[in-house]
């Protein structure tokens, strides 16, 4: 993908109702939380999340205790998450870029994340470094965005012969042995201004580098078109899993 960091990073700690727009967001993390929780995990794990947000996986696996390492690429999601989570004894907090940063404690138990890696430039090959970081018997466990994410408002785009600034996302052939699973999430928005003001409210709207604005008129275009497909947006949510095994 080609999203420069530093954007990626300042919408993020900009957005300013993550919390009230970020429903799939929500959904994929309470579903994430639950596998991990089928996990053999030791008693008290040693954890590292990387891209918490503002904390929706790190609070929905509370109940599993352990030792915690809660990381973001922008320390404003990361003190959100504090916010949410609150001060205790197993909860550590850093700001991390977790593609290339390397984190100062481990190894871990469990390293999970809720769709934060695919704003990674090469997620798969990341992947599989943090799997390095790993303790023998550890589980890797994230869920990341495939390239079926945003179609509606491609095809929109498409339809109009403009090429769309949505970040190009791995195919999920590229995650190899790492995959688990695949599955769809459809939004649905009131209209395409409801859309687009609901990626700018979760830092979700930065577009690829080399992508160039729409024109007002072009825009008003690709709107009606996203219209006339009922505004319903379908998030591709991937799901890779790793267990060290020695």
């Amino acid at each position: 993908m080609n999203v420069p960091r530093e954007r990626v990073g300042r919408a993020f700690a900009a957005a300013p109702d993550y919390d009230g727009n970020a429903r799939v967001q929500r959904e994929v993390a309470l579903a994430l939380a639950a596998r991990i929780a089928a996990l053999d995990l030791p008693e008290n794990p040693r954890v590292l999340e990387i891209g918490c947000g503002t904390g929706f996986l790190t609070q929905a696996l509370d109940g599993l205790g352990g030792d915690w390492l809660v990381t973001d690429l922008s320390p404003a999601m990361l003190e959100r998450c504090r916010a949410r989570i609150g001060e205790s004894a197993g909860y550590r907090y850093a700001a991390l870029d977790g593609e290339y940063g390397q984190p100062e404690e481990g190894p871990f138990d469990l390293i999970c994340s809720s769709l934060a890696v695919q704003w990674f430039d090469h997620a798969p090959a990341a992947l599989r470094r943090l799997a390095r970081w790993l303790a023998p018997g550890g589980h890797l466990m994230v869920t990341t965005l495939g390239p079926g994410s945003f179609a509606e408002w491609r095809a929109a785009h498409e339809a109009e012969g403009l090429a769309p600034g949505t970040p190009r996302f791995a195919s999920v052939a590229d995650f190899g042995d790492l995959l688990h699973g695949v599955e769809n999430h459809v939004e649905h928005h009131p209209s395409p201004l409801a859309f687009l003001h609901a990626l700018k409210a979760i830092g979700a709207q930065t577009a690829e580098a080399d992508h160039r604005p729409l024109s007002p008129g072009r825009l008003r275009r690709v709107m009606a078109r996203f219209a006339q497909s009922g505004c319903n947006v379908t998030y591709e949510v991937v799901t890779c899993h790793l267990h060290r095994t020695n």
